[in-house]
Order: C-alpha cells, then structure tokens, then sequence
C-alpha cells in the first residue's frame, strides 16, 4: 500500500493567510492605540519644540536679526528631532490612556471572562509598540542627525558666522598610555600633548609639542608651521626649535631645524576637520568617531562618547518598555480621563530621563560598566512592566 503523506498545514499557502491574520479583537485593539498615539505625538512634539527649539528662534529674530523666513527654514530642519523623542512618550500615553478605557467600561474584563489572559491582550500593543521601535530608529539614524547638522550650518550662514569644514584656532590634541603604578594599579598618563594655534586646512601654525613618551626624558618642539605627509605618514615641521630636558628639569640640548620630520599620530588632522556634535551624527558616524578618539583621547571622553553611542541604541526601544508599562499600568486603572492619563505619562516620562541621566552619568565616571549605563533605564522599564503585568493578571 502507497504511503501519503500529508501537507504540513503550517507550511501550507492555503493557511499562510490564516496564520498572519490579525483577529477581531488585535485588530480593535490596534485601531484603539492609534488615536492616542498620535495625539501623543502632536502634543510632546508640540511642547518640546516650543521649549527648545521656538523660543531659542524667537530670541535670535528680536536679538541678532534673524530673519522669519530662515526661522522657519531652521524650526522645520530641528523638528524631526523633536518627533523622533515624541515617539517614546506617545507610546506611553497611548497605551495608558487605551487600556485605562477598557478597563473602566468592562471591556477587559469581559476578554478575561471569554478566557483571554492579560498577556494576550497585551499583543497587540506589543507588536505596535516593535514598529515604533523601527520607526524611531529610523528617524534617529536617516533623518534626525542630517537635520540637526543643516540646521546648524543655516543659522551660522544666516548670522554672519564663516563655516569651515575645520576648527580654525586651538586644535589640541592629547595622547594617553597606561602606566603601571608601584601599588600595582594601572593609571592612564598623557604620553603627548598637541597644540597649534591656527589650522588653515592645509597646514597647522604655532605649534607647541609636550612629549613625554619618553621615560626620564621630555621634548618640547615648537614649529611655526606643520603638514600632514600622507605618502610617508608623518608630519613635515618647518622652521622650528626642539628642546631636550632631562628629568631633573635642566636642558639638555637645543635643536633648531629649518625641516624636520617627526613621527606622530595623525589624529590632530583629523580632529581639526571634524566638527559634528553627539546629535548630528547617528551611530555609524559616532563609532567612526570614537575609533579616533581611542588613538589618544582621555578615557573620560571615550567613556562619554561609548556611553552616548549605547543611548542612541537604548533609545528606540523604551518604546517597547513604555508600551509595556503603559498596558500593564492602564489594565489595573479605572475612570481614567486625558488629563490624569497624560498627568500620569508625565511622571514616569519623568522618572525615564532623570534615571537615564543619572545612569549615564554614573558610566561616564567609570563606576558601572558603559552598557548597563546606556541600557539601565530600558531594563528598569520592562521589570516594571513584567511585575505589573503579574499583578494585573491575577
């Protein structure tokens, strides 16, 4: 007898439909939240734009003679940032706000009487809550710094300020080694210290080098001019003296040179060319930055830049734990109305950034890893939200 086997209903096209329809109560559900949520979006864009970005405007008009029409030109440009950051805090609201509904007239607790658990109820806001979490992500990454950098460039054409594509004075520069101490701790040390006076973009003038690489010895080379020699890697100074001084604080010798070559990073140059704040630029741009920062930067402004890299990647997903805490806190609330709802995001909106301040900060010192210090407030989130959840279903 032939043996036949059956189709795997799974696998089936016949059921592919049936296995990502949504069923009548995802679908309520969703349709619920998106209300809210843009409500949510409309009022925190609203607010932090008028704080930040309107007001700053309004004093650059009446102050230094900004035009309306390049006002407008810049609020649009900062505006996606504002959206961006609204996201979160919509999410919140929208969940709290819609769950708080259907708690106060019955509707959730007729799903637990048809056998729907809390935590099935909860999908629906879940799954939105991941595509805002991709939605944010987005924003942050393709939008948000290229609009924070065009804003900056269009108010410093439009008050007068010369944009270079380099910082033109005081480029300093300053190398770091680990140094075994005798109690056996390791310290970081400045190995060099760079400095020039003005950068013209093709070569560097009045330059002042403090080496200390050099264990019982110390240079000091002044130049009036330096110039970056990519074929051969090092630096081409002209017109300069070198100052020999031993440990003891005496000279030891003096060389003037009219060309010399000196062997150092080419970290100064590049530096000197980069001019992005930590909002305009996303991730990809900030680690390429930070591979420059770990040729010689202090460890204080490589922790601070590791810790603001971890912050644009915790970023997008508090919105899955606002969600969350959102759901769960609203299923165990009744009668809430707008105003306590939005009273009550504020709070843990709140709590979300000062803890995420905090944290960041406390990374930054060095006193918890620069994971957790990015990460931490996420985590917090969605432990309250799994508790929360816990009780609710009960």
């Amino acid at each position: 007898m032939a043996n036949h086997t059956l189709p795997s209903p799974s696998l089936s096209p016949q059921n592919w439909g049936r296995f990502f329809k949504l069923s009548i109560m995802d679908r309520y559900l969703a349709l619920e939240l998106l209300l809210p949520f843009l409500f949510g979006v409309g009022v925190f864009s609203a607010l932090g734009v008028s704080v930040d970005a309107l007001f700053d405007l309004i004093r650059k008009i009446t102050e230094s003679g900004l035009s309306f029409a390049i006002a407008a030109q810049i609020f649009l440009l900062r505006f996606p940032q504002f959206v961006a950051y609204s996201f979160p805090m919509a999410t919140l609201l929208a969940t709290l706000m819609t769950y708080s509904r259907l708690s106060s007239d019955s509707e959730l607790t007729a799903l637990k009487a048809c056998g729907v658990s809390v935590y099935r109820m909860v999908v629906p806001a879940l799954g939105i809550c991941c595509l805002i979490t991709g939605l944010t992500f987005a924003f942050n990454e393709l939008l948000v710094p290229a609009a924070n950098y065009q804003a900056s460039i269009t108010l410093a054409k439009a008050l007068n300020e010369e944009i270079h594509p380099f910082s033109e004075s005081n480029i300093r520069y300053e190398e770091y080694k680990t140094v075994e101490q005798p109690n056996g701790e390791k310290e970081s040390v400045m190995s060099r210290l760079f400095y020039a006076k003005r950068f013209d973009g093709r070569q560097m003038l009045g330059l002042t080098i403090l080496d200390f690489s050099q264990e019982g010895l110390e240079q000091i080379v002044s130049a009036k001019a330096a110039s970056w020699n990519g074929k051969q890697s090092v630096w081409d100074f002209s017109d300069g003296t070198i100052y020999v001084v031993s440990s003891d604080g005496a000279f030891r010798n003096i060389v003037t040179f009219d060309n010399q070559q000196l062997k150092l990073p080419r970290a100064p140059l590049d530096l000197a060319s980069r001019r992005r704040d930590y909002d305009e630029m996303n991730i990809a741009e900030s680690t390429e930055y930070l591979e420059l920062l770990r040729q010689g930067a202090s460890e204080d402004q490589i922790r601070k830049l590791q810790v603001r890299i971890q912050q644009k990647y915790a970023l997008p997903f508090v919105c899955i734990a606002f969600g969350l805490v959102g759901a769960a806190l609203g299923a165990r609330l009744e009668r809430t109305g707008r105003a306590t709802g939005f009273a009550i995001s504020l709070a843990i909106i709140f709590g979300y950034y000062l803890l995420a301040v905090v944290s960041g900060s406390i990374a930054q010192l060095g006193y918890i890893p620069v994971l957790l210090g990015g990460w931490l407030p996420n985590i917090f989130g969605l432990i309250t939200a799994l508790l929360l959840l816990v009780r609710s279903s009960r």
